[in-house]
């Protein structure tokens, strides 16, 4: 192919990519318990939906990851729309509240939002001048803002990247391309696997006596310096491994090669870019090829428009060591592909193509339709749509579709409404970035408060000092527990049967008298007592004197 033909060909990439339309959701809605809680869920959207806030939108862009609970969809006005989950201020909107609908990120009005990437707990955006902004979750450097003081950023902070045409987040790392001469791919976030590509997983011993390993930090991007003399056009992030393409067509993957989801043959971990040999020769991918990364898997496309795969492609059998063409895909013209954790979409000629491991739905089949499906399946409901293009996260995905033609069968497709956000109900709930703590600390407050007046009990001085001590032992892993997913209700119950059959004085009780108080659980003793310990007893436990 001669050099003209190469350009014109990336300038149809380029109007491809410049196409807008409605935007479609499937999957699930209960974003603080996706992912985390096992069996059904309710409010599943399980053929493709349309989003109230976004309907009649030209959306041009979608971006979500194979470990993101949360969405982001721009439009042709450079506005940037997120919603989902919010633990972390991944949205972007200054604080740590949920989102059930599509919101605009109101710190980004002043910017032309062109592409965008989401990781774990962060979100990273190009704007049409070149720069770069993120917001979420900071505690190994993946936003790129170069300091990792703050360990939530709610609101955009700016990247040190300049002149970038492209980003993509891994769980907790961010990758950036950029126009710059000898510096077309950056790095940042966490090193473990060596998926920033610089050769070691910077790894330490928390202290000189302790075996604990940790791994620094890298809140700079820094330029991949093995890559230093190829252009890098194109890139897609899994968990935690990268896989880049070259002008050349060159196929480079690092980073952890479990399942072989870096296509080299093996399961070793790469800590620099390695060359896929597979895409070499005759088989180099061409201009408008398709990447992407799930979780534990890698795919493209490549010569004839070809996908090929590998790593873990189904939950059952052999692992793809290297890449291997999926033939049921053959003869296809594939324009669009994501991966999400065990989940696949393509848009392909006039039809929308899925697969994988679900369970909420995500795969579009509808409420008849099977769940999960092991081989490449239409999704029925948008045969004969124009697929512009397509996104897939943790139980869910994301498909805009062209508007052309295409009106009357759009208004026969529900409409999701999402729960209304109370501005006023957040904005007194809303707690500052650097006070995080704050927002775990109000449930333990609330399940001291609750425990107290459900025993009924007034302890002595002493007593109450060994209750809040045993409070603080049950609640230390309560932080860690909303983390998980644990809800409040369930640990407020968790610490009740944990209280029932336990004397909380049973540190005294060989001494008996006042500091051998009983567990709920225990009979009352047949012992006769004065009348005296009988008023004591009573005002102490608020119980009937004993006759």
């Amino acid at each position: 192919m001669s050099s003209l033909d190469a350009g014109s060909k990336v300038e149809e990439v380029k109007d491809k990519e410049d196409k807008a339309g409605e935007l479609l959701f499937c999957g699930a809605t209960c974003w603080d318990i996706i992912g985390r809680k096992k069996g059904s869920v309710e409010g599943n959207l399980s053929s493709p939906t349309r989003l109230r806030p976004l309907v009649g939108v030209d959306i041009r862009f979608v971006a979500s990851g194979c470990t993101s609970c949360h969405c982001v969809a721009l439009d042709v006005e450079g506005r940037c729309y997120t919603w989902g989950r919010n633990e972390k201020g991944q949205l972007g909107h200054g604080d740590l509240i949920q989102r059930d609908r599509p919101t605009i990120v109101s710190d980004l009005s002043k910017y032309k939002v062109v592409k965008a990437g989401a990781g774990r707990n962060h979100t990273v955006v190009v704007t049409e001048d070149g720069s770069s902004l993120s917001f979420g979750w900071n505690k190994h450097g993946q936003l790129g803002s170069g300091s990792v003081k703050n360990e939530i950023e709610s609101s955009p902070v700016r990247c040190l990247v300049s002149e970038v045409k492209h980003t993509a987040c891994g769980g907790d790392f961010t990758v950036w391309l950029s126009s710059i001469e000898g510096a077309s791919i950056l790095t940042a976030g966490l090193p473990q696997y060596g998926q920033l590509g610089h050769g070691t997983d910077n790894e330490y011993n928390t202290k000189d006596s302790s075996v604990r390993l940790a791994y620094e930090a890298q809140p700079r991007p820094r330029a991949i310096a093995s890559l230093a003399g190829e252009e890098i056009v194109k890139v897609a992030c899994g968990t935690n491994h990268t896989v880049a393409v070259d002008r050349n067509g060159f196929v480079y993957t690092w980073g952890f090669g479990g399942y072989g989801r870096l296509g080299h043959r093996e399961q070793k971990d790469e800590w620099a870019p390695r060359r896929v040999d597979v895409f070499q020769r005759k088989n180099t991918l061409p201009p408008d090829a398709i990447v992407s990364a799930g979780s534990v898997n890698s795919s493209c496309t490549a010569g004839g428009g070809q996908l090929y795969m590998w790593g873990k492609i189904k939950n059952a059998g052999d692992d793809w060591m290297y890449p291997k063409p999926l033939m049921d895909l053959s003869g296809w013209n594939i324009r669009c592909m994501d991966s999400g954790g065990m989940h696949h979409f393509v848009g392909a000629d006039n039809s929308c193509i899925s697969w994988g491991h679900a369970q909420y739905g995500e795969l579009g089949y509808g409420p008849t339709g099977q769940k999960s499906s092991a081989v490449p399946k239409k999704v029925d409901i948008l045969e004969n749509m124009h697929v512009v293009s397509v996104a897939c996260g943790v139980g869910h995905s994301m498909v805009i579709v062209d508007r052309a033609n295409m009106a009357d069968r759009l208004d026969q497709l529900d409409i999701h409404d999402g729960k209304a956000f109370d501005e006023e109900n957040a904005a007194s709930n809303a707690v500052p970035q650097n006070k995080g703590s704050a927002v775990k600390q109000t449930p333990k407050a609330a399940k001291a408060l609750h425990n107290a007046k459900k025993r009924k009990k007034a302890k002595a001085s002493s007593e109450s000092e060994e209750e809040e001590e045993e409070e603080n032992e049950d609640g230390s892993s309560s932080d860690e527990d909303e983390a998980n997913g644990l809800s409040d209700s369930s640990e407020q119950y968790g610490s009740k049967s944990k209280g029932r059959g336990r004397p909380k004085g049973s540190k005294n009780s060989s001494g008996g008298g006042k500091g051998s108080g009983r567990g709920r659980g225990r009979p009352p003793s047949n012992k006769k007592s004065t009348p005296s310990q009988g008023k004591a007893g009573a005002g102490k436990r608020g119980r009937p004197r004993k006759t």
